[in-house]
């Protein structure tokens, strides 16, 4: 299938003012970069990530190893445009996407609606669930990444297995919606994407092109309405302006080059930790925000868990493409879930997913359940690796549940980190450890919390969800944005920036219980509505038809 054209132009192609700047790409950010272009607003995209094409995701460990940047305190190692963005902190870890396209680019692409009795609660404003568009919203963003279920799902090994450890639970899975193209199809950014192989590399980037990211989707039609986007970027903060704003930025890989780009409209999409950090450094050169700003961090009740020693096999790693081997196809990431719902309890609801590590991490298997003696028979998965040997039967558990929402994200030495003393004593992970106990024994294997328990990385809880920092509110004693994304003008009362908003995760002002891409998109394109009819604007949904459109096969 021919290769989409690059999306990102050259440094120098950046003029001095926009109508609209959005900072990040990811799903608040692109939702932003491809409403507005249609919009007829000149739109510039900066990313601190660079552009991955298709079949440039990395597929051996030496390329993950270079995907890699860890932060912990001062000591940042690794390339800052890596992928993979681990922040250790002291309390909780966290892992988030760093490219074109955010975290869409390396997440499992589950897109599920949360429970009602979310949108239900208190720290939600009410306009939220009284306006009518969020279903409008959520409408808009499943058009565009088309989440479908695969129907062959309930025949792979790794489905079977989850459901064979399903049965303590009284529940059998269902298949997971899942943001990827079965079917070679051309898709509403008039991109042609091949079918999914059922690799199982959907966490380490998809070098098929079958996972509908937004740098295939969104990006793509921000790009064909005329927005310009850049990458390599890292946007510092934003200072406001008498008819708009300065947004300050370095080059990723020297923060000594700086320099800035003018805006009658900013819209920060750099994600949870990336929004959050970008207004704290606003605020501390003279931005006037609510005291909410930083606070409410979630890790969305995630675990990500194993079972070790199982009779099944689970044929839980991906094979890659082109795949290592074919007789038994893996499937996408995720393609099962067990839903637990507790009518009585919200916050006691959870989502067991079966998971799939990426061929990229295979050789490293071994090594993780090796330490303290987890694993018999290790010589046997040395030598036939991880396809044959035991761990052809290690099953992953991906789990989104309900925490406190209770963290702080703050500035330590000019960079954002996590402040949660209690956060492992979350009631969330003693009754998540519960369930996968349950889980494991029921297939005769062994629960493993985290491989890595006994380094710096496995010592506290993770998570790959990170919401909240920039909570929504009805004013500004209760949130740090409003229900339209605008941020709030100071510590009291609605009043918001003109032209200032988030559109992100960081939004969130608790936690989802689900994977939270569909509703960040949702929102976003909530959002899109309100700025247009707040600025008289209008903008079509129309898919794009291009002359080079091929006829999507069965």
């Amino acid at each position: 299938m021919q290769q989409p054209e690059m999306l990102s132009l050259a440094r120098a192609a950046m003029r001095p003012a926009y109508d609209v700047v959005v900072v990040g790409s990811g799903y608040g950010g692109g939702i932003a970069a491809s409403r507005l272009s249609r919009a007829g607003q000149r739109v510039c995209v900066l990313e601190r990530g660079r552009e991955v094409p298709v079949g440039a995701f990395p597929s051996r460990m030496p390329e993950l190893r270079r995907e890699l940047q860890v932060h912990s305190g001062k000591k940042r190692s690794g390339p800052g445009t890596g992928l993979y963005d681990v922040r250790l902190g002291s309390d909780i870890n966290v892992v988030v996407g760093c490219g074109l396209g955010g975290g869409s680019l390396i997440n499992a692409g589950v897109a599920l609606r949360p429970d009602a009795r979310v949108f239900a609660h208190a720290a939600w404003p009410d306009a939220i669930r009284t306006d009518g568009l969020l279903d409008l919203g959520f409408e808009r963003a499943a058009a565009m990444l088309r989440p479908t279920r695969h129907a062959d799902a309930p025949a792979l090994t790794k489905y079977r297995a989850l459901e064979a450890a399903s049965g303590v639970f009284g529940k059998a899975p269902v298949t997971a919606p899942v943001t990827v193209s079965f079917d070679a199809v051309v898709n509403p950014a008039g991109i042609a994407q091949a079918a999914c192989t059922l690799c199982g590399d959907c966490c380490s980037g998809c070098n098929v092109g079958a996972k509908n990211s937004i740098a295939v989707t969104y990006l793509a039609d921000a790009k064909r309405h005329g927005a310009e986007i850049f990458t390599e970027l890292a946007v510092s903060h934003v200072e406001r302006l008498s008819g708009g704003w300065r947004v300050h930025f370095a080059a990723t890989a020297d923060a000594s080059e700086t320099a800035s780009v003018d805006a009658k409209t900013v819209f920060l999409g750099a994600g949870t930790l990336g929004s959050t950090e970008i207004l704290l450094r606003s605020r501390e050169r003279g931005l006037k925000a609510s005291d909410r700003l930083g606070h409410g961090f979630s890790a969305n009740g995630d675990i990500i868990a194993f079972a070790l020693g199982g009779r099944n096999r689970a044929n839980a790693v991906g094979v890659g493409e082109p795949p290592k081997f074919t007789d038994d196809p893996v499937g996408a990431c995720v393609a099962g879930q067990i839903e637990l719902p507790d009518a009585d309890d919200l916050n006691a609801s959870m989502i067991i997913q079966e998971g799939t590590m990426p061929s990229s991490v295979a050789p490293l298997l071994p090594v993780f359940f090796i330490a303290g003696g987890r694993l018999l028979g290790a010589a046997q998965s040395l030598i036939k690796g991880v396809y044959k040997g035991p761990l052809a039967h290690l099953q992953s558990f991906f789990v989104v549940s309900h925490d406190e929402a209770l963290g702080r994200l703050v500035l330590r030495d000019d960079a954002v980190a996590v402040d949660w003393p209690d956060v492992a004593r979350q009631e969330v992970y003693a009754r998540v450890d519960d369930a996968l106990t349950r889980a494991a024994e029921a297939v005769g294997g062994r629960y493993i919390k985290n491989p890595l328990a006994a380094t710096n990385m496995g010592a506290r809880p993770a998570t790959a969800h990170p919401l909240g920092g920039c909570g929504m509110g009805e004013t500004a004693e209760t949130g740090t944005v409003d229900h339209k994304c605008q941020v709030f003008a100071g510590p009291t009362g609605a009043e918001t920036h003109a032209g200032l908003y988030v559109c992100d995760g960081s939004v969130m002002p608790r936690s989802l219980g689900c994977n939270p891409l569909l509703t960040i998109s949702a929102l976003a394109e909530r959002a899109m509505v309100h700025f247009a009819r707040d600025h008289h604007l209008g903008f079509d949904t129309e898919p794009i038809r291009t002359d080079a459109e091929l006829e999507p096969t069965a």
